[in-house]
């Protein structure tokens, strides 16, 4: 009996898939090969295997491991099936064309759910692969080349854990889109205790040494002074930093105008640097410590200068005294005042050949002064007697008493300017004695006495009244 390919096909998937070969129920006879071309009626039907219908209602097999990968080989060999005979072949042949059509389909079924877990995989690789860049970092000069799924410089650099300041510089800014083969720097902030030109700053810097921090800062540092090297770091703590630049000072000495340019701290410093010597008394028109400004003008001051001893006087003062015994616009002094001394030194300069105004030093006090003693009357004064008031009444006064009020004749029975007794002088209204009455009372009561009796009481000097 011929043996095609199908069958062959069919022996080992039958076996492979199903295990054991099926065996039938009744003894099967081999019959030998024909070749092709020999008659078909030579094919006979074989009684065991029954008819078509009993054989497909026999029972069904387990299908075992339906489902081996190629890499797991059997270690068993495949089982081989009987060859059959009769009419039995041709049905089986047909059997078997008709389970070789459905095999593909079966293959696609179980191939499907792998093909959409290998496609879901490859998305998820070609996702994976396109968030992923390559950008490089770097902070302060220390340069990386990182991969990652950040989508801008804040999460990048939130992720890699690097801090920023309000003082840092991050360039892209922070909030700048990542790609890949982007180049991220950080630089962080450094405090500068900068003083310029005598002015104090506290600044911040970037700039990793002195020259890059001059530069940033817009400092002219051509010609300036520093206090620290130019090429010397800048830590994160931060430094200290003097600069003077240069600046343009005009020094007026001696009728002649100097220029330079200098960085001096002070001006005495630019006047050295100009030639100039500053000698003895001499001085500068500014502060000589001050600090020279550009375009400013310095005048040198040439000084020279004595000193001198003077004496001067002190005036003395005048305590003035009410007394109610005194007439009105009437005073007595009591005790004539003195002036002091002072001894005063003096500063005699010419600046420039010019003299200028002493200026005083200091002084000390000789001899105090002594204060004036001045008695003023508030007492009212006398009324006029009339008739009496033409005559001179002082001429009478020193005829009779010298002008001393409180002259008393040697008996002691006259007194006064106008020698009265003190009878004559009660008569007139007066009262006590008369050389202790005031001189104006004196001479008013003298008047009355002459209304009344002319210059009798006088008889040695009454002709006085009219001389």
């Amino acid at each position: 009996m011929s043996r095609s390919p199908y069958e062959t096909t069919y022996d080992t998937a039958y076996g492979t898939a199903y295990g054991t070969a099926y065996e039938p129920t009744q003894q099967v006879t081999y019959e030998p090969y024909e070749p092709p071309h020999e008659s078909r009626e030579l094919y006979e039907p074989h009684e065991a295997y029954g008819s078509y219908e009993a054989y497909h209602a026999a029972d069904t097999l387990p299908y075992g491991d339906t489902y081996r990968p190629a890499h797991e080989r059997r270690t068993e060999p495949d089982p081989v099936l009987p060859r059959q005979a009769g009419g039995g072949g041709r049905r089986g042949a047909r059997r078997r064309r008709a389970r070789c059509a459905e095999r593909p389909e079966a293959g696609v079924r179980r191939l499907l759910p792998q093909a959409l877990v290998v496609a879901f995989l490859a998305g998820g690789t070609t996702a994976f692969v396109a968030k992923d860049k390559a950008v490089e970092l770097d902070v302060e000069g220390r340069s990386r080349t990182l991969h990652t799924f950040a989508d801008d410089v804040s999460e990048l650099l939130a992720e890699q854990g690097v801090p920023v300041g309000p003082h840092d510089e991050v360039v892209p800014g922070p909030g700048t889109a990542l790609a890949g083969g982007d180049e991220i720097e950080v630089r962080y902030g450094r405090p500068v205790r900068l003083t310029l030109d005598g002015q104090r700053h506290e600044v911040w810097t970037t700039a990793r040494t002195v020259e890059g921090a001059l530069r940033q800062l817009g400092v002219r540092a051509e010609g300036a002074y520093l206090s620290v090297a130019r090429s010397r770091p800048i830590g994160l703590a931060g430094l200290a930093l003097d600069v003077r630049t240069e600046r343009s000072v005009t020094i007026m000495a001696d009728g002649r105008a100097r220029t330079i340019r200098t960085n001096a701290a002070t001006v005495r410093e630019a006047v050295e640097e100009a030639g100039i010597t500053l000698r003895g008394q001499d001085a500068t028109s500014v502060p000589p410590g001050s600090f020279p400004r550009d375009g400013q003008t310095v005048t040198v001051l040439r000084i020279t200068g004595t000193r001198e001893v003077r004496e001067e006087p002190i005036p003395f003062v005048v305590r003035r005294t009410a007394d109610p015994t005194l007439f009105k616009d009437t005073e007595v002094v009591d005790r004539a005042g003195q002036p002091g001394v002072r001894r005063v030194t003096y500063s005699l300069r010419t600046v420039n050949g010019v003299r200028q105004r002493p200026r005083r030093l200091g002084s000390e006090v000789v001899r105090e002064p002594r204060a004036q003693l001045v008695r003023y009357g508030t007492r009212p004064r006398l009324p006029s007697v009339r008739g009496a008031e033409h005559l001179d009444w002082q001429g009478l006064a020193r005829c009779e008493s010298g002008g001393r009020p409180d002259a008393v004749d040697s008996s002691g029975t006259y007194g006064g300017l106008y020698q009265f007794d003190t009878g004559t002088w009660q008569s007139l209204g007066g009262s006590g004695r008369p050389q202790d009455a005031s001189p104006e009372e004196q001479t008013y009561r003298a008047k009355k006495l002459y209304v009344r009796r002319g210059a009798s009481p006088w008889p040695h000097c009454g002709d006085r009244l009219r001389s």
